[in-house]
């Protein structure tokens, strides 16, 4: 831009990284449910996860013998590796949403389906047995993780168990050094179309994000942001609109506004820096995990720049040798419903240490039927794991027994908070960016 004297003043220039995705995990070809059955991605769960468990047990239990549920002998101490199921008395089920349905007075849907008699099974191929003692409380636990439970059966047929074993945290490559600060924005819930979507306060992220917007400081910080990562429900098609039957004419603009309005954004986000998009569970994508990219001619203006990505969920990539893992929210939001913990990053550290991402599906949580892998499997411990939409901002930095540092970080829904999370690659460090449109004194 022109200033007096006829100098003119350079804008920063955009720092650059090194970008990899590795989300050709979680992409399915060839698609097919046909003949497919839910049990293979459990078979596939157990095989991988209990040779890794088998690994661990004879330094956690030297001197204990390991057998299936199958030759358990009462009194015995031994350890079994197993999947665990649990059975929970307010879990719903498709009969109950019949008899609801069918009710003259609608029940209270509880969001959270834990109660006090729930109690928790372990299975193998071999069996399964209903666990006993006070070392697993079934409220933290949920159905698909493998553990390692050392214990005896009792005279009644349990297994009462002693102690209790989890993969904990997988092999973490060694985080590469840096002089440099670069940032990484989070953002999630942006829910363009909704009724609560402000878009000033969007237009105002976008601004800031491309350096449009502050003074010198403030833009110079602006030239030090690589990538915008957006984790999911980022546009909101009006319901009743999509009932199945062809979309009259004067119709179809519902439908297609609110995504040409989020294209027209991450048109200007996508030319001035490189944009990753997460598809959500209100997004125009697949409902069940891992949901595929959204295809690019919903964004027709975005897609022309090569910094524009759409990407699956969960996500995976690296910038400048730091490793990345994210969700859109639906695996943490589904274990909120079927067990307890003080705060959703507790799930988060829950799920790594079981290194599954998410291990109720499919029993409660949408998944495709897998028949040669699971997918959700974490091999690799990320230097940071990430969540979409979630009720409010959270992070903290948690440790492996082999000295892994993983910063988790809950993304607050931008349309609710008008707050985008900024990310250190250099440190690991972050912190809020605010957007308001307030403008009362």
């Amino acid at each position: 831009m022109e200033v007096e004297g006829g100098d003119r003043k350079s804008l920063p220039e955009r720092k650059q990284a090194s970008y990899r995705s590795f989300d050709d995990h979680f992409v399915i070809r060839n698609e097919k449910y046909k003949g497919q059955q839910y049990s293979q991605i459990y078979f596939m769960r157990l095989h991988n996860m209990r040779s890794l468990m088998y690994s661990l047990v004879p330094k956690w239990k030297p001197n204990v013998p390991v057998c299936t549920v199958l030759g358990l002998e009462e009194g015995k101490e031994c350890v079994i590796v197993g999947t665990i199921y649990k059975h929970m008395k307010l879990k719903p089920s498709i009969l109950d949403e019949y008899s609801k349905e069918r009710s003259v007075i609608p029940l209270v849907k509880p969001h959270n389906f834990v109660h006090p008699d729930d109690h928790l099974i372990l299975e193998d191929e071999s069996g399964r047995v209903k666990l006993a003692g006070s070392m697993l409380a079934p409220s933290g636990f949920v159905t698909g993780i493998v553990m390692a439970l050392h214990g005896k059966e009792t005279s009644d047929g349990a297994f009462f168990v002693q102690d209790v074993l989890v993969a904990d945290l997988p092999p973490q490559v060694q985080r590469p050094l840096s002089s440099e600060d670069k940032y990484v924005v989070f953002i999630s819930g942006l829910t363009v179309g909704g009724s609560s979507f402000n878009p000033l306060q969007f237009q105002l992220l976008v601004d800031h994000i491309s350096g449009h917007l502050g003074d010198d400081e403030e833009q110079h910080m602006a030239s030090r942001i690589v990538r915008v990562v957006i984790a999911g429900n980022s546009v909101e098609v009006p319901r009743g609109v999509l009932t199945g039957q062809v979309v009259a004419p004067k119709e179809q603009s519902r439908v297609f506004e609110p995504i040409k309005e989020l294209d027209m954004s991450l048109t200007q986000l996508a030319a001035s820096v490189s944009v990753d998009i997460m598809p959500g569970a209100n997004d125009p994508a697949n409902f069940s995990l891992p949901q595929q990219p959204l295809n690019r001619c919903l964004f027709p203006g975005a897609s022309l720049y090569n910094t524009f990505t759409s990407c699956t969920n969960p996500h995976i990539f690296e910038l400048d040798g730091v490793w990345f893992l994210g969700t859109s929210g639906q695996n943490i939001d589904d274990l909120d419903k079927y067990s307890d913990a003080k705060d959703r990053l507790e799930f988060l550290e829950r799920t790594l240490r079981w290194r599954h991402l998410a291990p109720t599906a499919p029993n409660t949580l949408g998944c495709y039927p897998f028949t040669d892998r699971d997918p959700f499997l974490i091999e690799r411990c990320p230097h940071v794991y990430f969540c979409g939409n979630q009720d409010k901002y959270e992070t903290q930095v948690i440790e492996g027994s082999e000295g892994q540092l993983v910063r988790l970080i809950c993304i607050p829904r931008f349309c609710e908070t008008g707050t985008a999370i900024v990310l250190n690659i250099r440190t690991l460090g972050c912190h809020t960016l605010c957007l308001s449109t307030n403008f009362d004194l």
